[in-house]
């Protein structure tokens, strides 16, 4: 009797299953593959000191006329080298990683890190396993005469208030 039963309950889970599944909608069609490669920027030279010192210093400025924002800044190379960082006072601690990685991840990938917030956004979240990728804004490539010579990451406030932040920065290179 009991086997009876338990041949029952199994049979009923397997019916019900099989019409959870032909009522599933079937799957999306691809994405059409497109024709250009998107993101091909040109390396150069790396940012040297100097200019890098220019960006975060236009950077800080910029927090200072935002209510004084707190913000960490990472200039790197095309490489994703760190060129430059500076910390202002009382931003918080997690920034220091955040910032690096955010100025590291749009330079290696060519792309503001915004790009990657937008995709998964958009319902790719198998974009997250790609190597070091941060989906946040506040990475922006430092691009000049056509060429990337590195990128800018700020960490510190919201995703928002960092992409404002590197745009101040970004502006400098032409």
């Amino acid at each position: 009797m009991r086997s009876t039963m338990v041949s029952a309950a199994l049979c009923g889970i397997m019916v019900l299953g099989s019409q959870a599944r032909a009522q599933a909608p079937p799957p999306a069609a691809p994405a059409p593959v497109p024709e250009v490669m998107p993101f091909v920027i040109p390396y150069g030279a790396p940012i040297g000191i100097d200019r890098a010192r220019q960006v975060a210093a236009a950077i800080v400025a910029e927090a200072k006329r935002h209510a004084n924002w707190k913000e960490a800044i990472a200039v790197v190379g095309p490489a994703g080298e760190l060129i430059y960082f500076e910390k202002m006072d009382d931003t918080q601690l997690a920034s220091i990683d955040i910032a690096q990685h955010k100025a590291r991840v749009s330079a290696t990938y060519r792309r503001p890190t915004q790009a990657f917030e937008e995709v998964i956004n958009g319902g790719s979240p198998a974009t997250l396993t790609l190597d070091g990728v941060i989906a946040s804004r506040g990475g922006l490539p430092l691009v000049e005469a056509g060429k990337l010579i590195g990128a800018v990451g700020c960490s510190g406030g919201t995703g928002a208030q960092d992409l404002v932040m590197c745009q101040a920065g970004a502006a400098l290179i032409k």
